[in-house]
């Protein structure tokens, strides 16, 4: 799990982030002491404790900022004064969270909130449900490899097997939603597996080479290396 702790008291940060190692051991925590460099770090985190109070930039502005880019970030504000708790609920806030934090409060709160990730978790990963003539089964998102187009047919390349189906390229794009990339028209990848990528086709981590398509190219690019920065790893 990621978190993220905004605040331009470097004292508060580091209390805030022992609070969380000392509930949370394998916890990645990220301490940024201005708006500006949280947003510019353009990471993805599953937690942001948030000050609001802070000089430039206030910490509302990065809350909207997340939820106009469409990250899913649970938020937590961590501030003074309680006359931003109405607005807080505006960019759907976890929790306000008021200075000085009683331990206990926060970590009640901050149990809460791990809970809620993992919920979150689950769902992304959650499992697909098919039927075929032959059998009904069941398929997590996160061991589909890529989705073949096969005329009327689909074929999903799973670690373990791969299955026919009768479904539809755009109906599988909206089952599987993000993380998927819809890189050929006869081919939808999972960014999990991607290993590398030229101008006419993307390696898999597998071995396996599938189509991109020429006129996808620089989307796939760009979407990739987003995908790549969300994860915490340098593009170069």
């Amino acid at each position: 799990m990621k978190v993220a702790i905004c605040d331009e008291e470097k004292g508060s940060c580091a209390t805030l982030a022992q609070l969380v190692r000392r509930q949370e051991p394998d916890c990645e925590v990220s301490c940024f002491y201005s708006v500006r460099q949280f947003l510019e770090a353009r990471q993805h985190y599953d937690i942001l404790l948030l000050d609001i109070q802070m000089e430039g930039m206030r910490g509302m502005e990065a809350a909207r900022a997340l939820r106009i880019s469409g990250e899913d970030t649970l938020l937590i504000f961590v501030t003074a004064g309680r006359e931003y708790a109405a607005e807080a609920f505006e960019v759907s806030a976890f929790h306000y969270l008021l200075k000085p934090v009683a331990e206990e409060k926060f970590c009640g709160v901050f149990e809460n909130a791990c809970r809620a990730v993992r919920r979150q978790e689950e769902i992304r990963d959650g499992q697909l449900f098919f039927q075929t003539k032959a059998r009904n089964f069941t398929v997590r998102k996160k061991e589909i490899l890529y989705i073949e187009s096969e005329k009327r047919k689909v074929e999903i390349h799973t670690l373990k097997e791969n299955i026919t189906i009768y479904a539809t390229m755009k109906h599988m794009e909206e089952q599987l939603g993000k993380g998927f990339y819809r890189c050929h028209r006869g081919y939808l990848v999972n960014m999990d597996y991607v290993a590398g990528y030229g101008t006419g086709t993307i390696r898999l981590q597998n071995g396996e080479d599938i189509y991109l398509a020429r006129e996808k190219y620089s989307d796939f690019v760009r979407v990739y290396t987003e995908y790549l920065k969300g994860k915490g790893i340098t593009v170069v």
